[in-house]
């Protein structure tokens, strides 16, 4: 098998020797040089593992792990000049999986890289569950089809108002922001887009039929954002 590799890293020296490690051991290897590159290459393509710097341009290696984390379960290592213990911490509860401070030894690198494959593999093994869920009020969300369901009803979401419900049903409870929400969802680091998120939210509760002030499944948050609600069957 072909572990698949995407390296985030904008230090072109180390990435190179790392990329080229990598691919020497028989690891594919995608390379992105700023955050963002990598999260809009996160979300094309499949990855088994995840190398990422902390201080990226256009989107930080701390948002990027946390992007990825909302999205997926794929294994991440923070690699990082920064060696404080707050900033491995944040990393952590951000998601990551371990945390390798700069310089490290390519010997250790890939100890850890295999290590963190094969507890994923281990992982893969396990059938997936919850991928359809009923929700009180009628609500189904059925992510393998990608198809809503109110009372037995199709609802059809547009791309977007899809991706807004998935993440917030996959992360229960968690206050969203706007910010977050737009950086996640249309992969871009823009404080005009808030609006954009506030009419997609606006359109996806109508489809819904889920009332503002007494939600069934998204709750704004006034001062903060939104957070999915829902209570399972």
């Amino acid at each position: 098998m072909k572990w698949q590799l995407l390296l985030v890293e904008d230090d072109i020296e180390i990435a190179r020797v790392v990329r080229d490690t990598f691919l020497r051991e028989g690891y594919g290897v995608a390379w992105a040089t700023t955050g963002l590159e990598g999260w809009e290459d996160f979300q094309r393509n499949t990855y088994d593992l995840v190398l990422v710097d902390l201080m990226l341009p256009e989107m930080d290696g701390l948002t990027l792990c946390q992007n990825i984390r909302w999205k997926s379960d794929v294994p991440i290592i923070i690699i990082s000049a920064r060696k404080e213990d707050v900033d491995k911490v944040e990393g952590l509860h951000l998601g990551a999986d371990d945390y390798l401070a700069k310089p490290f030894s390519l010997a250790e690198l890939k100890a850890r890289v295999e290590s963190q494959l094969r507890r994923w593999r281990r992982y893969q093994g396990v059938p997936e569950i919850n991928v359809k869920t009923t929700f009180a009020n009628g609500l189904t969300i059925d992510l393998n089809n990608e198809k809503i369901y109110r009372n037995n009803e199709e609802i059809h979401l547009t791309q977007k108002e899809f991706a807004l419900l998935t993440v917030m049903v996959q992360n229960p409870q968690r206050v969203f922001t706007k910010s977050e929400l737009y950086q996640h969802i249309w992969q871009q680091v823009d404080a005009d887009g808030l609006q954009t998120v506030t009419v997609h939210v606006k359109g996806l509760r109508e489809k819904l039929k889920d009332p503002v002030k007494n939600p069934y499944f998204i709750q704004t948050v006034w001062g903060k954002g939104y957070r999915f609600i829902g209570e399972p069957l």
